[in-house]
């Protein structure tokens, strides 16, 4: 288990380029499976999640050349089975997005419950409800399912949560079906959208992509395609909390403003400084604040629920009271006990809300990351106390941040990653 070796109160200054998204290079490696042409993926992120789901492709038995560069190839035309291995998923909470490309391709899918970050146990439930409304049946015993393709009954799909990973799993799997299929209650995350891009760019018919009703005409063949991966906002928004937080100044480039526009607003509540130019975000020296009323997350556009670790760490050097509530996930709270112990003044009322009284001097500590996005808040805490932080398990971290030590020692960050 890795870990790095912090100094803190160092103000962070320089540029450093946004990396491609996340939440978006997933379900597009997911989505090769539905063609046996080849596939090209650029701007791709270097993190481990893209790792797992690269070896994942290749256990099936799939081509890919490029894994660690930015430009993945990926040919899946020798992918010969449907069942997942269960050491790979335990892995990633994202291969539950094979699900509707494999049973697209194959009419029949088993895997076992995902893994990765423990934020309380997710309920997939969501995506079963919809594929069975489209003729799937899928038995499980709760930790294994197995789903096959009965009858496919074409029309709409209402979704009883605006779910992310369930709207791309029913995308997947009607791309590859003659006929209409409408997803009501659908995500609208900009990661969704590039999914539907890269699937009309194979062939598909997508229309509605970035709004809760998506129209979906499909093909029973598409092609391989060529795509770029979006810059990720929240990739963005941590490097702009890092800036505020350490009272630096970050020139972060290669920024998609339209992405931003509920991020920036909570920001600016804060008293943070910002400057756009071209495809740049500047954060300036600012005075932070407490924003007024609550931060509380929703779903897109609203904020976003993995910047709230993130944000409350930024609550603890600002000025005043506030109010942090995230309802969607009962586990995200967790990680304060952590920042309470390197001397920030939290409260937590329940699983869901937390009061941050501000500002307050950090002091260095052993920390263990716990998961992604707390890991990420627990690096910018130790950027911003006074003295020496150990954070242990920060491959939890190399999930979803790309190259996150070097990017931080090309701002002045005193950090060393040690095996």
């Amino acid at each position: 288990m890795s870990k790095f070796i912090i100094q803190g109160r160092k103000p962070l200054k320089g540029e450093v380029k946004t990396s491609g998204n996340k939440n978006a290079i997933l379900p597009l490696m997911a989505a090769t499976l539905l063609t046996k042409d080849d596939c090209v993926i650029e701007n791709v992120p270097q993190i481990n999640d893209v790792y797992v789901m690269g070896e994942i492709l290749k256990e099936l038995g799939a081509k890919i050349n490029g894994l660690g560069t930015k430009r993945l190839e990926i040919n899946t035309s020798g992918v010969n089975k449907y069942s997942l291995n269960p050491n790979l998923v335990k892995k990633l909470r994202a291969s539950i997005l094979f699900l509707g490309p494999l049973l697209a391709r194959f009419g029949r899918a088993s895997l076992t419950h995902p893994g990765g970050c423990i934020l309380g146990r997710r309920a997939i439930g969501t995506h079963f409800e919809a594929l069975e409304s489209l003729g799937v049946e899928i038995n499980s015993d709760g930790e294994y399912y197995d789903a096959r393709v009965k009858k496919i009954k074409l029309g709409k799909v209402f979704l009883d949560e605006a779910s992310v990973t369930a709207t791309e799993n029913i995308l997947m799997f009607s791309a590859l079906v003659n006929g209409e299929t409408i997803i009501e209650d659908a995500a609208c995350e900009p990661h969704v959208s590039d999914l539907a891009n890269f699937l009309n760019a194979m062939g598909a018919n997508i229309k509605g992509a970035g709004t809760n009703r998506i129209i979906i005409e499909g093909s029973k063949k598409l092609a391989g395609a060529s795509y770029r991966v979006s810059p990720d906002y929240i990739d963005v928004a941590t490097f702009a909390i890092l800036a505020a937080a350490t009272k630096g100044k970050i020139s972060i480039k290669e920024i998609k403003i339209e992405d931003l526009p509920m991020i920036l607003l909570f920001l600016k509540r804060a008293g943070v400084k910002i400057e756009t130019k071209g495809d740049s975000l500047i954060v300036l020296p600012s005075k932070l604040i407490a924003p007024r009323g609550k931060i509380q997350t929703r779903p897109w556009p609203g904020f976003p629920s993995d910047l709230m670790s993130p944000f409350i760490v930024l609550m603890t050097q600002a000025e005043g009271l506030t109010l942090c509530h995230d309802w969607m996930y009962e586990s995200r709270m967790v990680f304060v006990d952590k920042l309470i112990s390197m001397g920030a003044k939290i409260t937590v009322c329940d699983p869901h809300r937390v009061l941050v009284y501000g500002p307050n001097k950090l002091k260095g500590r052993q920390l263990t990351s716990p998961d992604l996005r707390a890991g990420m808040a627990l690096i910018i805490a130790a950027l911003c106390a006074e003295g020496e932080s150990v954070i242990d398990n920060i491959e939890m971290v190399e999930r979803g941040y790309e190259d996150i030590e070097g990017r931080l020692k090309t701002l002045g960050a005193d950090i060393q990653k040690l095996a």
